[in-house]
């Protein structure tokens, strides 16, 4: 099942995914049941996701800023989704930000793997579907249902908000199976928060000292995630090694 929210502002939508969340969750439990949110609730299954289209409009003409007057592409368009590539593994910590959540990114999930871009291509991270040119704009595939919406929202428009800045040039479109490509994200919640650590760039754009916050809590989730012993250990090697 896929929930659409009608396009608008983004702290607006954040409110909505908010509130849409809660609402789920009260009503399953007045009919004696359980929502979850997380990105991988279900083994073999696929993950749950909260894909994010974005678009930029003008603010002299109120047109979409990812298209030119003669309805092609504009640069703008390009610099964004190169900010993407470059900045989203870096910033991974709000894209991915449990344990669990690396349980989603695996191939032929429907989940991302790669930072590519294409053209109505769901084997890439970045999918820019068939639209007018008023209605173009980027899918961000990376992001769980179980990510804060307000700071997995500014962050991805900080990431293109780079790309625009430093007028960066994304690959060429990827139009083949991109889950055949090597996976092109941190692969551990240590590795994503040492990437975002180090990433002087979205800091700066975040608050350092926020950014500081954030990764402290990370840390401290991960450090109690690793103080229980799964029953897969148990099960595996309690009395077997």
């Amino acid at each position: 099942m896929e929930i659409n929210f009608l396009h608008g502002d983004a702290l607006d939508l954040a409110d909505q995914v908010f509130l849409f969340k809660r609402t789920v969750r009260e009503a399953a439990f007045n009919h004696k049941m359980y929502a979850t949110f997380m990105a991988k609730p279900m083994e073999g299954e696929p993950g749950s996701a909260m894909h994010i289209h974005q678009s930029l409009t003008c603010n002299k003409t109120g047109k979409n800023a990812f298209s030119n007057e003669d309805g092609s592409p504009s640069e703008i368009f390009f610099y964004f989704i190169a900010g993407l590539q470059k900045y989203l593994p870096e910033a991974m910590p709000f894209f991915a930000p449990y344990v669990n959540s690396f349980r989603r990114l695996t191939k032929y999930t429907a989940a991302p793997t790669n930072v590519e871009w294409g053209y109505d291509n769901r084997t890439v991270g970045l999918r820019v579907p068939r639209s007018s040119p008023q209605g173009r704009r980027v899918e961000n595939r990376l992001p769980g249902v179980d990510c804060n919406p307000y700071l997995v929202l500014a962050c991805s428009l900080a990431c293109g908000l780079l790309g625009i800045q430093q007028k960066l040039q994304p690959s060429a479109p990827n139009s083949s199976n991109a889950y055949e490509l090597p996976f092109q994200f941190p692969v551990t919640p240590e590795e994503s928060i040492d990437r975002l650590r180090a990433c002087t760039e979205i800091q700066e754009i975040l608050g350092k000292r926020f950014v500081e916050m954030y990764i402290g809590i990370k840390e401290s989730e991960i450090a109690e995630y690793f103080r229980v012993i799964s029953p897969w250990e148990r099960k595996f090697l309690l009395l077997y090694v």
